[in-house]
């Protein structure tokens, strides 16, 4: 799921959660940017700010922009440059200022505006504000870091939350075990797991031997996922259960469906 910020290495611009980074040792890294709110939700036309912060030894440059993001069936996050997507609000924000300078241990700020054209498709439409540190030639290490902030922008209109359950299968890797039940948003609103209830119980001659918990993601609308549900504990023998799967929404409706699965 994205609630924090998404990092991004220059070397490759490989997505890394911002705890990557955090406490990666005792002496102060050269560049180190951290971003509050790391999440802004807005309805409608409507305005926020984030602040920024350098908490690294040397001061910076940060640029900034907007971008789409596309996350992958597992939420791993991707960069889809320019505002493309259906539901992206890239085109739909504005901001200032578009670069900040900021010295060890100082902090700027970044006013945005959203403003939905007339006719836009009711429900979430999100964006990435991305801060992107400068080149410095005389450091000698060609480095940059970008530092995305997810911003929601919910367009006026009916919302719909409908999530739609499709198989599900035992994923092995080692010695860890997991169920992974593949689900489609089908609404206009994002879905967070986090906040609603995913949980699967496994039954064995009728009775319960175990109930598995997903781990938390969220969902975009209109888009497909895989929700991961973790086995505790050793590897036991395989054998044939009954996984009953019950996912609560946030308005409270459940969405049940029972499987068999060779666990």
């Amino acid at each position: 799921m994205i609630v924090g910020p998404i990092r991004i290495a220059a070397a490759g611009l490989a997505l890394l959660p911002a705890s990557a980074l955090a406490g990666a040792g005792t002496a102060r890294p050269p560049i180190a940017l951290t971003a509050s709110p790391s999440h802004v939700v807005l309805e409608g036309t409507a305005s926020a700010t984030v602040h920024v912060a350098n908490s690294g030894a040397s001061s910076v440059v940060v640029g900034v922009s907007r971008a789409s993001f596309a996350l992958d069936l597992r939420g791993r996050p991707k960069v889809v440059a320019g505002a493309k997507g259906r539901r992206s609000a890239a085109s739909w924000l504005t901001f200032r200022p578009r670069s900040l300078r900021l010295p060890p241990g100082a902090s700027g700020a970044v006013s945005i505006l959203s403003k939905p054209p007339p006719r836009a498709e009711p429900g979430d439409h999100d964006a990435l504000l991305l801060f992107t540190t400068r080149r410095r030639a005389r450091d000698g290490v060609a480095v940059r870091m970008r530092m995305g902030v997810v911003v929601v922008v919910r367009a006026p209109g009916r919302v719909v939350h409908r999530l739609a359950l499709g198989r599900l299968r035992v994923a092995r890797g080692g010695r860890a075990r997991a169920l992974e039940l593949f689900v489609a948003n089908e609404g206009n609103v994002t879905e967070s797991i986090e906040r609603s209830e995913a949980a699967i119980s496994l039954f064995s001659g009728g009775l319960r031997v175990a109930r598995l918990r997903a781990v938390p993601r969220e969902l975009r609308p209109r888009t497909r996922g895989i929700l991961q549900f973790r086995f505790p504990g050793r590897r036991a023998a395989r054998r044939y259960l009954i996984a009953r799967v019950e996912v609560t929404l946030e308005t409270g409706r459940v969405v049940r469906r029972t499987f068999r699965v060779r666990a």
